[in-house]
Formats: C-alpha cells, sequence, structure tokens
C-alpha cells in the first residue's frame, strides 16, 4: 500500500483540488483508493458532492474519540474503487490525542492494508499535529505549489519543516515530487519560478503540470471530479497525464499488470 501526503504549508496552492482529482484518476486506472481529509475545512467531501452527517464518523474521530478506527468512518463516493475519510468540520486543531504517530497506526490496520492499494492524504496548511500525523504516516510527499514568488519562498518553508521529519522521526519519507498548479507556460514568471524549484530539488521532481482551466472551479462547485464533469477539457486531461507519470514512479502500474 503506498501512501502519499499532500502537503504545502502556504493556503491558496490548489492541495485539495490535486487531491481529490488526482485520487479519482488514479481509481480510474484501476487502483484502489482511500482518501483521507485530515483538513477540518472538510473540502474533500464537498469537492466529491458528499455530504457528511453530523452522526458519521470522521477521520478526526481517531485523536478524540478511544477505540475508534478509520474503518468505521469509511464512505464510499460515487466513483468506482474509491473511497473517502471524511474530515470533521468542528474538530478544534488544538483537542485531542496528542500522538503524532495515531494515523500511520490507524493504517497498519491488516484490513486496511489489504483492501487499498493507495492511500492520499489532504492536510491543513498548518504545521500542526494533523500535518506531521499525515508526514508521520507517509511515504511519498506530493507538494502543490502555483509558480509565483511567494509560493516558492512557501516551497523552500516547508522543505526546512520536512527535514526533521525525514531524517530523524520517519527515514521512509521522500518527497516524489512538487506539482505546478494553475501553471501557464506563456507567462515568464511561471517558467521562471518552475525553473527554480527544479533547480533547488532537481529537475527529475518537477511533476506534469496542472494548467488553469476554469472547469476545475466549476467541478468543484458541483461536487464532481473533473473527469466527471468534463473529461474532455485540459484539466482532465492533465490530471490524467499526472496520474499516469505518479503510477510509473510507484510502479503502480506493475501492480495491475500482476493482478489482471
Amino acid at each position: 500500500m503506498q501512501v502519499l501526503v499532500v502537503t504545502n504549508r502556504k493556503g491558496g496552492t490548489g492541495k485539495t483540488t490535486l487531491t481529490v482529482n488526482l485520487a479519482a484518476e488514479l481509481a480510474r486506472s484501476g487502483q484502489r483508493v482511500l482518501l483521507i481529509d485530515l483538513d477540518s475545512q472538510g473540502h474533500c467531501a464537498v469537492a466529491l458532492g458528499i455530504e457528511v452527517r453530523r452522526e458519521h464518523a470522521t477521520v478526526h474521530d481517531l485523536f478524540t474519540v478511544p477505540g475508534a478506527t478509520l474503518s468505521d468512518c469509511l464512505c464510499e463516493t460515487g466513483i468506482a474503487n474509491l473511497w473517502l475519510a471524511p474530515a470533521d468540520p468542528l474538530f478544534d486543531h488544538g483537542d485531542g490525542e496528542r500522538n503524532d504517530s495515531r494515523l500511520r497506526q490507524a493504517l497498519s490496520d491488516e484490513h486496511l492494508a489489504g483492501r487499498f492499494d493507495v492511500v492520499l492524504i489532504d492536510t491543513p496548511p498548518s504545521l500542526d499535529a494533523l500535518l506531521v500525523n499525515g508526514l508521520m504516516a507517509a511515504r511519498h510527499v506530493l507538494v502543490p505549489f502555483v509558480p509565483h514568488h511567494l509560493s516558492f519562498e512557501g516551497v523552500r518553508q516547508l522543505a526546512r519543516s520536512l527535514y526533521p521529519v525525514m531524517t530523524k522521526h520517519n527515514r521512509q519519507l521522500k518527497i516524489l515530487g512538487f506539482v505546478p498548479m494553475m501553471a501557464a507556460e506563456h507567462i515568464r514568471q511561471h517558467r521562471e519560478i518552475t525553473n527554480r524549484v527544479g533547480h533547488d530539488f532537481g529537475e527529475a521532481k518537477i511533476l506534469p503540470a496542472i494548467r488553469n482551466d476554469i472547469r476545475l472551479a466549476e467541478a468543484t462547485a458541483v461536487g464532481k471530479s473533473i473527469r466527471q464533469y468534463s473529461p474532455r477539457c485540459r484539466g482532465a486531461q492533465d490530471f490524467a497525464a499526472l496520474a499516469r507519470d505518479i503510477s510509473e514512479r510507484l510502479g503502480l502500474n506493475a501492480r495491475l499488470a500482476r493482478t489482471a
């Protein structure tokens, strides 16, 4: 089971758009995908058109309810092969059990390990216990960024935050890559910032870009993935290309070939 955490400490970088649509594309390719929403804004459910009732268990119960499991809160999404562990919009980020390994422990459940091929974790933009839980549970980090100066500074700050986790607490954790979001190749600043990220972290770490496309915002507004909403638009094409690239890097296509 491959566990990826999607994070950027700067808000407005398309983190949830990336997580939801990448999860949908991987599920479409045949991967069994679990999407975990650690951000108490709960936007993953909104983007998938899921109403989470107050009595429904959430992933944040792991930190507040003794004996809670991830299996308790899983819900179907309407997309084949894709399940969601939704967030609790009422969760206070300062409350709950202070256990940085709580999510990793929950994912080690043998029933989950055999049920999913990929886990994608959406995280809050702040460096708090929930983000640390996501980093401790994952093996790979995906970093979305908008190619402008402030976002580049956010990437550098994030890298500094990741370093102690990767060197002391979770040495399996690696940066899989950086995803330019709302990218426009014809804008010089976008090219320059993307090149700076590649220079600082390695050109091979720059993943296929997601171009600016209003249909991505429209899809979120109606609670659909971009593939469901507008399968021929450039946003859908870009996410398909990104999913193929990540699948190759993680060897996911090989798993599908073995099980076919």
